[in-house]
């Protein structure tokens, strides 16, 4: 035990250079996780790392497609619904159907129920390494949408068919009606499930009378709560945490406080930070055992194969892109769209971001070693290996050049013709509208005896003309630099105020409390400075 968490602290802060090395050269940090994992599978320290496959799926995707589902802008994700559902259901369907029949010909003793399988596991693309390249390059909102969207559905689409799938190679036999029924069955049974477990934790949330720790906790049973339970009655888990997560994300303003909420994000964002650190970096940590499984002669092929399914799932979804896009264009004239010509640029761009990741990773590695009857489960090692080739090549081919991709294209963002920051200018008018009114009207005998709320009604007056002065070319300038030096003053008072703290707290007299309260006022007070008060150059 001892051993295994030195291993597990060491590869924490492995995990953390690499990820500010990927900050500094600006390169998405799940490519150069794979990478370094791939050097260190051969160090010996760090060469016995794995996890049982029995536990990968609860260890790690609950806790993160719940994350993700709580990232989700529910407004976006109904308004392309249709195309999230074609992409997460539809494409990954016909995916998993290419892979099984072109492996089951190509790949020798591959049967279609393995072929199934292996299209199961590395049909579903991962939203975490596309978004995260996203974050560095302009591209429009509603690829990001989709593309979150996309990895919450079509990771339950994959993963049904992955357990039917091994389910055919254990028994040797396959109904496909009875598997078509019970997909039904399994999908809509694990969005009932997950929906029930999400209102007991809603009542328990609003009804009992937690804290903000005990919040915070129920939080990271509730992900849990929801797979279990689902996965117990064979349903899915997966729908039940992202179809709980959606609901609970949607009333986050109804059951939890100010603080509950704000705490809880800066805790699920290092929470999910870790365990993608831990899965990409588990990938290329693994490669050299999956290698060595193989055998000196089964090397060759088995990247051969590789490189086929890869190349046979690059193509598949950019033609399936394609596709959608030529059926929309269709459809549009019988139905109404969210967008009735959606051209080309979009759809290469979501062809190019399929890279595959953690749920591929997961899916992998829970395969059996053996079958009931205790014989080795069939093209394991083959499997795991074109698996771990077919992230690796997607991860590094397809994310290293989709930014250059992103700006070939040059893609406007057809949703929005007005900028984030006059959009951002537009609501803090709005905002200070609306709360001048409110002083005016319910709190006048306020604004001429008590001069703490006057000081209220300055700030926003000067907010105001600042305001007003934006919009104009000639004042455009005055106004961000007033905005500049207001931010300067306040950082350094607050620092003045931090070092202050300080001093005090090494008195006796001062309650050590009362300056870890005051600190925390002014992190909260920086934090809504960087929130309201930020330039897009910075």
């Amino acid at each position: 035990m001892h051993h295994l968490i030195i291993q597990y602290t060491c590869l924490l802060a492995i995990i953390i250079a690499i990820v500010m090395l990927a900050q500094k050269i600006k390169i998405a940090y799940p490519i150069l996780l794979v990478i370094a994992g791939l050097g260190l599978g051969f160090v010996p320290g760090l060469r016995g790392i794995e996890i049982e496959p029995d536990m990968i799926f609860v260890i790690f995707l609950p806790p993160l497609l719940y994350e993700a589902a709580w990232s989700t802008s529910w407004k976006d994700f109904w308004k392309w619904r249709r195309v999230i559902s074609s992409f997460a259901f539809i494409i990954v369907i016909l995916t998993a159907g290419v892979v099984a029949l072109v492996s089951s010909n190509v790949i020798p003793g591959f049967t279609l129920a393995a072929g199934f399988l292996l299209g199961g596991i590395v049909s579903p693309p991962d939203a975490v390494s596309a978004t995260t390249i996203l974050k560095n390059v302009k591209v429009p909102k509603r690829l990001v949408t989709i593309l979150e969207g996309e990895s919450l559905m079509n990771d339950a689409a994959s993963l049904v068919i992955f357990r039917f799938a091994a389910a055919a190679v254990v028994t040797g036999s396959f109904a496909i009606g009875h598997a078509t029924l019970s997909f039904a069955l399994v999908i809509v049974m694990g969005i009932l499930i997950g929906l029930a477990i999400a209102l007991v934790f809603y009542a328990i949330h609003r009804w009992l009378p937690t804290t903000t720790n005990i919040d915070i906790i129920l939080t990271f049973i509730t992900p849990y709560a929801m797979y279990m339970a689902a996965e117990a009655f064979n349903f899915s888990g997966v729908l039940a945490v992202v179809s709980g997560g959606l609901f609970l994300s949607i009333r986050r303003d109804s059951f939890l406080t100010h603080r509950s909420r704000l705490q809880g994000i800066n805790v699920w964002e290092a929470v999910a930070f870790v365990l993608n650190g831990f899965v990409f970096i588990l990938i290329g940590l693994e490669f050299p055992v999956i290698i060595k499984d193989l055998g000196p002669n089964g090397l060759a092929p088995a990247i051969r194969y590789s490189a086929i399914i890869s190349a046979v799932l690059i193509v598949t979804r950019l033609a399936s892109t394609f596709g959608a896009s030529v059926f929309t264009v269709f459809i549009s004239r019988y139905i109404t769209t969210a967008d009735n010509r959606p051209g080309w640029k979009g759809p290469l761009l979501l062809g190019w971001a399929g890279m595959r990741g953690v749920v591929s990773l997961a899916a992998a590695l829970s395969i059996p070693v053996a079958l009931h009857s205790g014989a080795p489960f069939p093209n394991r090692s083959l499997i795991l290996f074109i698996t771990f080739s077919v992230i690796l090549v997607t991860l590094i081919l397809q994310g290293l050049t989709l930014p250059l991709l992103i700006k070939w294209v040059d893609m406007p963002d057809p949703d929005y013709t007005v900028s984030f920051e006059q959009q951002r200018q537009l609501v803090r008018k709005k905002l200070a509208v609306v709360t001048l009114n409110l002083l005016q009207k319910k709190y006048a005998k306020h604004l001429k005896e008590n001069d703490m709320v006057k000081a209220i009604k300055i700030k926003i007056d000067a907010d105001m003309e600042l305001l007003a002065d934006w919009d104009k070319a000639d004042g455009k300038g005055r106004a961000e630099a007033f905005y500049r030096d207001y931010i300067m003053i306040l950082e350094d008072m607050m620092q003045e105020q931090r070092d202050l703290l300080k001093t005090l707290n090494k008195k006796e007299n001062i309650n050590d409390d009362i300056i870890k309260q005051q600190l925390a006022l002014l992190d909260l007070e920086q934090e809504k400075l960087r929130q309201h008060f930020s330039f897009d150059d910075e």
